[in-house]
């Protein structure tokens, strides 16, 4: 997992509330248990129509926002089903970070164990940094996990919480295999003692 220290990128304005994980990627596109490969296919119900042909009124379609590594979205994003190839889609289009009011909790969870960060922020701060977005390629976010800040494009700044293991991890590009392999000497230690006083097993 690539660590996350400090993004400083395009930042996308999608103010719908109830976004969910099918909304995020359908479910037509689940049969793969790969994580790459699904960025294509990210939001594709708003993306694209019938025939495949991108729908140029969707934020990502338009040239300001097609290399967004940001997301600032309305409440309750990642609601709906607990389907993991939803941070897999995002991280796979090249999204870093989602920002809003509230998440649902698996989604939330998902996202730190794939190297998203989502960060919760007061509706004041979600709507100062949603008008940000809308300048589009000429207006970068930065977002610093070790300060844990969000700055719009002119300077202003806000604070968000996060908590410490889950902090330690993204900053470290730690996932469960990760923080395993981090303890493989104690693990390799513990084998040989096994072996030796169990050699039958």
């Amino acid at each position: 997992m690539d660590k996350f220290t400090t993004l400083t990128g395009i930042a996308a304005p999608m103010p719908l509330v109830n976004i969910d994980t099918d909304m995020i990627i359908p479910k037509q596109f689940l049969k793969t248990i790969k994580r790459s490969g699904l960025g294509v296919n990210l939001f594709d119900e708003m993306r694209y129509d019938r025939d495949g042909n991108e729908l140029p009124d969707f934020v990502l379609n338009q040239p300001a926002w097609r290399d967004s590594q940001i997301l600032v979205a309305g409440d309750n994003f990642g609601c709906g089903s607990s389907r993991e190839h939803a941070p897999w889609a995002l991280l796979d289009f090249g999204i870093r970070c989602v920002i809003s009011t509230s998440f649902a909790d698996i989604f939330f969870n998902n996202c730190f164990k794939n190297g998203i960060l989502p960060i919760t922020l007061p509706q004041e701060a979600v709507d100062v940094l949603m008008d940000d977005a809308q300048k589009g390629a000429n207006a970068r976010m930065t977002v610093d996990l070790e300060n844990q800040t969000v700055s719009t494009s002119d300077g202003q700044e806000f604070h968000f919480d996060i908590d410490p293991f889950r902090k330690h991890c993204l900053l470290n590009g730690l996932d469960d295999i990760g923080l395993t392999m981090e303890k493989a000497a104690s693990i390799d230690t513990f084998e040989d003692q096994m072996s030796q006083a169990r050699p039958w097993i």
